[in-house]
């Protein structure tokens, strides 16, 4: 049984094989004739675009879709503005997760608390139930981190920048952001992916280029990106590069 036709017309196709175009009729997902509406064939359904212009859809040539993913499921910071806000954001979102994720946010800026105390790595602890957590600044140049994600990483204590309050810049922050990563579970990244992929189609996009390589993800992190490729969301196309990459064993 094939899906009912739809004729969208009184809109603005950009067609450059009939720039004059002003109607399309989809049937069965495809787009099955396009030209001005008054030659438009019959339809089980009409839209009228009132306008609207039409395009093919867009492909991003350059994403890093978990990051992206992250990013947008994350936990956002930049409306806090105290200490015990920030606090509570971090203790309700981390009710809604796994015991094993990691607590990703972003955003908090203290220039604009009236009381500039941060809390610290213990205060982050008791607020995420004794999950790593990973606030960064909105600078992106510094980050709260918990005492789990501290633990996870002891490295960081010799790194410039080193704070045991858990207010990590320079050096030591670059580590713990590289231990916060690492303990993504898979299930936070597939999740994460899938989130940063429908966002783009919302977008009108396509398909995607990822961009990878060992100093922004793993090759599991690629390879089961690729895995979901065109599964319900858009196509992607990976980039892995790599120096010599291709001379590895295996």
């Amino acid at each position: 049984m094939t899906n009912p036709s739809t004729l969208y017309r009184g809109g603005v196709l950009h067609c450059p094989a009939d720039p004059s175009a002003t109607a399309l009729l989809v049937r069965d997902g495809r787009i099955a004739w396009l030209g001005a509406a008054a030659d438009a064939p019959a339809a089980d359904r009409v839209v009228d675009l009132d306008g609207a212009l039409v395009t093919p859809a867009f492909v991003d040539a350059h994403v890093h879709a978990t990051d992206t993913g992250l990013v947008l499921s994350g936990l956002d910071l930049s409306a806090v503005r105290s200490a015990g806000e920030l606090l509570d954001a971090v203790s309700a979102f981390a009710a809604g997760l796994p015991g094993d994720a990691v607590v990703l946010g972003h955003g908090w800026d203290e220039s604009y608390w009236s009381e500039r105390t941060l809390p610290d790595a213990a205060a982050l602890d008791r607020a995420a139930g004794g999950r790593r957590v990973y606030l960064s600044q909105a600078s992106i140049h510094s980050a709260l981190v918990s005492a789990a994600l501290l633990a996870a990483c002891p490295e960081a204590a010799a790194a410039p920048g080193y704070d045991p309050s858990g207010w990590l810049r320079r050096d030591a922050h670059h580590v713990v952001r590289a231990a916060a990563q690492g303990s993504v579970t898979r299930a936070q990244r597939v999740a994460a992916q899938r989130v940063a992929l429908r966002h783009a189609a919302s977008l009108g996009i396509a398909a995607v280029h990822e961009c990878g390589g060992p100093e922004i993800s793993d090759e599991d992190d690629f390879t089961g990106l690729l895995g979901i490729s065109g599964d319900g969301v858009p196509e992607v196309y990976g980039y892995w590069g790599e120096l010599l990459g291709a001379a590895r064993p295996g």
